[in-house]
């Protein structure tokens, strides 16, 4: 591979190791998956507890219910951000926003753009009218510098945005963040428009529903 795990990514690094002798692109894609679900699973353990706590305060989503309640969210963020940049990507159930870095923050930094304030400020009156629901935000890198470089980055980039979105009232019960630094690219890092592409944060917008 490429670039060894560092540590933050411990957790997952025998499973990078195992294509260290061979760097095909299928165990190269195995490893990178491996890395991404420790990430999330981190993530989504440390908020467990939380999530149960908000979800008996507001009510979960009845099953027959669900897709219509995230109907109306999708159409409510396709309209509040139908001019802003922000790609708006319905999977199954969940939501998902696509936020490029090239209109969030500036170039190496994990400053939010004082003119993207009023965007995601629009997307937390979106989320604080749909309460039924929890909110992942995970930054995302190109491959242009070191790993844990990267990593870091990442995080402090969706850090970012969390604080942005508490400023704007979402309850932080609701919110986890996580950084997935170089490992989930949208396109190769092959050319600076797509190293572009691959510097970005998403939030996922998922229900909460009845177990």
């Amino acid at each position: 591979m490429k670039k060894k795990i560092g540590i933050t990514l411990i957790a997952a690094s025998l499973a990078v190791a195992g294509c260290a002798n061979d760097p095909s692109n299928s165990q190269k894609g195995a490893a990178i998956g491996a890395v991404v679900g420790a990430l999330l699973g981190k993530a989504t353990g440390d908020n467990d507890k939380s999530r149960y706590a908000w979800g008996a305060a507001v009510g979960a989503i009845a099953g027959g219910a669900i897709g219509g309640y995230m109907d109306k969210q999708e159409e409510a963020l396709r309209s509040e951000l139908s001019d802003t940049g922000v790609q708006v990507v319905r999977e199954g159930d969940n939501l998902r926003l696509i936020m490029p870095g090239d209109i969030t923050f500036a170039t190496d930094s994990s400053s939010i753009s004082p003119n993207f304030n009023p965007v995601l400020q629009d997307v937390a009156k979106v989320v604080n009218n749909y309460e039924k629901t929890v909110l992942m935000i995970k930054g995302h890198t190109d491959d242009t510098g070191s790993e844990q470089y990267n990593q870091g980055l990442s995080e402090r980039r969706a850090g970012a945005v969390r604080n942005v979105l508490l400023n704007y009232s979402v309850n932080s019960t609701r919110i986890t963040t996580v950084g997935m630094g170089e490992y989930q690219p949208k396109v190769p890092n092959d050319t600076a428009a797509n190293r572009s592409m691959n510097r970005r944060v998403e939030l996922e917008i998922q229900p909460l529903t009845q177990s």
